[in-house]
């Protein structure tokens, strides 16, 4: 009889490209407390993608692709980038296998856009302003059964951080790839722009997401109360909408049960029944 734990292993791909970001510390912080919550033996290791080309391999038994800045457009073509699609490719072909041991992926933000044009499921621009704040996502079609959003309200309040953005979905591209737009973004009636789409299901191990489920309250906090930051949601949302923003920080149905949803259940998935049945 086995008495010892499997080990558990996950990558952090970090194509953050060495900016500082809250991003990376929110990753580890969910790890750390699932780890605990569930007494595994889990470990996580962070490649950096961007500035040092670094990807891992098909040892792990998840990944989490992280958000970053800059366009999702300009660095096609970069070694770094080939390096990425190449170990997305090696996945899909993998999960498409006989094994049982398939691969799960959770794409973030900067990652959902290159995922996007990988897969070209829609227009890829940047938006007339940078949003960014605590803000809705409501949940559109398949996504009101899928897994990874079950404990969610509609709408569910989520960290948007984006000056880049994918809009006008190519529905048949996504029927005909088997994909499922899950997610939009907030409702503007009074403004006659395209909704960004904010969740998709690439395949049922691939998932991601535009906004980011890994924020936290203080770090959104700190951020929305540095100078810069302030200025351009008052500049984009109104000074009331700024105040809305702080409050709903404290409110732990907000960000804060988005946090302990989002990833957490994507993990249950990834990672937890394979330890269940061990």
């Amino acid at each position: 009889m086995k008495t010892e734990k499997p080990e558990i292993k996950v990558a952090i791909l970090d194509l953050y490209d060495g900016v500082a970001n809250e991003g990376m510390r929110g990753f580890r912080e969910i790890l750390e407390r699932y780890k605990l919550q569930h007494q595994l033996n889990l470990t996580y290791q962070v490649f950096d993608v961007r500035s040092k080309a670094e990807v891992p391999g098909l040892g792990f038994d998840a990944y989490i692709s992280s958000g970053g800045p800059g366009s999702p457009l300009d660095t096609e073509g970069t070694e770094w980038e080939k390096q990425y699609f190449n170990l997305i490719d090696k996945l899909e072909d993998h999960n498409l296998g006989n094994g049982t041991d398939k691969k799960h992926v959770f794409f973030v933000c900067h990652s959902f856009q290159l995922m996007c044009r990988k897969y070209r499921l829609g227009d890829i621009n940047t938006r007339r302003s940078p949003s960014f704040g605590v803000l809705p996502v409501h949940i559109v079609n398949e996504g009101r059964n899928d897994i990874v959003f079950n404990g969610l309200n509609d709408p569910f309040y989520a960290v948007d951080s984006r000056s880049w953005q994918v809009i006008n979905p190519d529905m048949k591209r996504f029927e005909q790839l088997g994909m499922q737009l899950l997610a939009l973004e907030k409702e503007r009636p009074y403004v006659d722009l395209p909704r960004a789409m904010m969740a998709i299901r690439f395949s049922e191990y691939f998932f991601a997401t535009q906004f980011h489920p890994e924020a936290d309250a203080h770090g959104m906090s700190v951020m929305l109360q540095r100078e810069d930051k302030k200025q351009d949601v008052i500049h984009e949302h109104g000074q009331a909408k700024y105040d809305e923003m702080l409050e709903r920080l404290e409110d732990p149905d907000k960000i804060v049960h988005t946090q302990a949803t989002i990833i957490p259940n994507f993990l249950d998935e990834a990672i937890l029944k394979q330890v269940l049945y061990y």
